[in-house]
This record gives structure tokens, sequence and C-alpha cells, in this order.
């Protein structure tokens, strides 16, 4: 069952990454996910990857495989995701994992004993066309995902501090320059819901994940790196029709140049395995390099400074503590 860790004072770990210079590696925008493991070993090492069963999910299970990895595919298919793991060559294998069903997370993390080197939060929902909420009451894009992999991350700390040196990669997007974690209606009762606001805050909030899992869980030898994987063109804009894609097409200029898979899912491997980003967390990365801060949004290029803010992540993390606790007191009410 999830576990929720008492809040941590700063530590040494993090005060020092914070000082760091902008990260800057041999890789591109062209560059592939074979391209950016080749010559890193993980042999020994344990790797989850949500939504690995389809889009660049899948090319990132098959980069961390191919580098000698232990990998698990969580999808919310169970099927979708044995057929993709025997199509990879090496230790490859798939398990349920529904990210808005509490019980398909608890089940996952109850079921997994073992140390946890690389957690891929890769699954996700993209600009639903009409507000939709889960029973418990959230909007669905910052349900699934948000807070489903808060859920997922939580509970797999132990695992992954058992590991001592593990790697969290949070798959975010450009989109997240669309909206701030508006923290007072999360969930669009008093404002007119947007697909791409929505969307923005749960990217937002992926971000903001990753700086306060590097802060609060530093002394476990645990880091947590975000990323926008470009432009790809995935079974993630199924909501998006051919219009809209053009409407983003224009709103970014020549920004917005599409990636093959491949390309798209070599920033996530490089979080994952990179030795430049060993002990390095709080970032966001996008065509495989640190990202610059951005003050106002133009196009599709860099980090909003509200998404890398220290307050709202502390706001974040205690503010998704006490809605899963919230319902587990519900749940537990109603058994």
């Amino acid at each position: 069952m999830l576990g929720f860790p008492l809040q941590l004072e700063d530590t040494s770990a993090f005060k020092e990454w914070h000082t760091m210079s902008t990260i800057r590696t041999p890789f591109g925008f062209d560059s592939t996910a074979a391209d950016v493991v080749a010559g890193v070993d993980l042999s020994g090492k344990r790797a989850i990857v949500t939504g690995g069963a389809s889009g660049i999910g899948v090319e990132t299970a098959r980069a961390l495989a191919a580098a000698g990895a232990s990998v698990t595919i969580a999808a919310r298919d169970p099927d979708a995701g044995a057929r993709v793991a025997m199509s990879i060559d090496g230790d490859v294998c798939a398990a349920r994992l529904d990210l808005l069903d509490r019980d398909s997370i608890d089940a996952f993390t109850d079921a997994w004993h073992e140390p946890l080197h690389i957690l891929v939060n890769n699954a996700g929902v993209m600009a639903l066309p009409e507000l939709r909420l889960t029973p418990e009451g959230w909007e669905t894009q910052f349900a699934t995902n948000h807070l489903g992999h808060f859920a997922l991350t939580l509970g797999l700390h132990e695992s992954l501090a058992a590991a001592g040196d593990a790697r969290v990669v949070s798959v975010s997007s450009a989109g997240h320059l669309g909206s701030p974690v508006v923290f007072d209606d999360l969930n669009y009762a008093f404002r007119a819901y947007d697909p791409w606001s929505a969307y923005g805050q749960s990217k937002t909030a992926n971000v903001l994940l990753a700086v306060e899992i590097t802060r609060r869980w530093a002394d476990d030898g645990i880091t947590a790196n975000a990323l926008m994987p470009g432009g790809i063109r995935t079974n993630l804009q199924r909501h998006i029709t051919e219009e809209q894609l053009e409407a983003l097409r224009a709103r970014a200029g020549s920004q917005l140049k599409f990636k093959t898979v491949e390309q798209g899912a070599a920033t996530s491997v490089l979080l994952a395995t990179s030795p430049q980003l060993e002990g390095i967390g709080g970032r966001y990365f996008e065509d495989c390099n640190e990202a610059p801060t951005v003050t106002r949004r133009e196009g599709s290029v860099g980090v909003a400074p509200y998404a890398l803010d220290p307050a709202n992540a502390e706001r974040l993390w205690d503010v998704s503590v006490e809605l899963l606790r919230a319902t587990a007191r519900r749940s537990e009410l109603i058994a």
C-alpha cells in the first residue's frame, strides 16, 4: 500500500545541485534513443516504463533493454504490453497498471519487491476535448498525468531507495508553458474548462514532481528530472484533429518540428542513463540538453519559472498527499 513520507528539510545534496551549471551533452534534436544509450551498460539494473506499450514508451523500453536492463512495461492493457515485450530483444516483461485506478496502482507497487534503478513516468493523456472527472472528482488529465504517477512513485519509494542511485524520469511537455498548477481550482469547478490549459497544468505538475523528489529524497540517492520529448505523432494525440495540429504548428512557428518515435525517446533515455547526470536532478530538458528558463511564452522552447519553483513543488507534493489520503479514507469508509 502507499506510504506518505514526512516532510524533509533541504539537504546539502539539493543545495549543491541548485548551484550547478547548465547541462550540455553531445546529443541534440536528431539523436535517437539508441544513440544516447550507446556504450552504456545497464546490466543488473531494473527499470519500469509506464505507458511502455505505445509511442515513445516502446522505444524507451527497447533502448533500456538493449543496454542490458531488466525492463517492466507498465501498461493499462496488459495484452498490448505483453505483445510489445515479446517484440523487444532482452529481459522485458509486462504488467498491468491503470493510473486512474488506485487498486491497480497498489497492486503494482505491492507486487514489486526488488531494487528499482530507473522509473520512467511516461504514460499520459492529452487535450481531452471536454471536462471529465474521475470518481474522486479529479480532472482526468491532472489525475492521470500527475496524481497517478505521484501515487506510483510514492509506492515505489523503498525500492528506489534500495537501488542507491535511482533515477526518476518525468515525461512532461512544452505544453506546461500553457498553464501553471492552479492550486485554487485544480478540477475546473470555477473556471471554464480548456483542453490545453488542463494539459498544461498536468505537465507543469510533472516538472514540479521532479524538483521535489530530488529535494526530499536526495539522501536516498534518488534524483529526478523532467523533459519535453518533442513533437511526435503518436496515439497520445488521438483527441487532436488535424486542424488543431495545424493551429499548434502556426502558434509555435518554425520551432515546432516533428521527430520520429526513436528521436522522441532520446531525451527520456538520456535522463535515465547518461553518466553526465549522475547525482543531478530537479531539471528540465529538451532535445537532450537542459532547457533555458524563459520569462514569457514565445513558441514552444524553454521551461517556465513556475515549473521549477521550489515553493510550488513543495506545495504540490503536500496537496497531492492530501488528495490521496482523502480518497483512501473515503474508500475505507465505503468498504
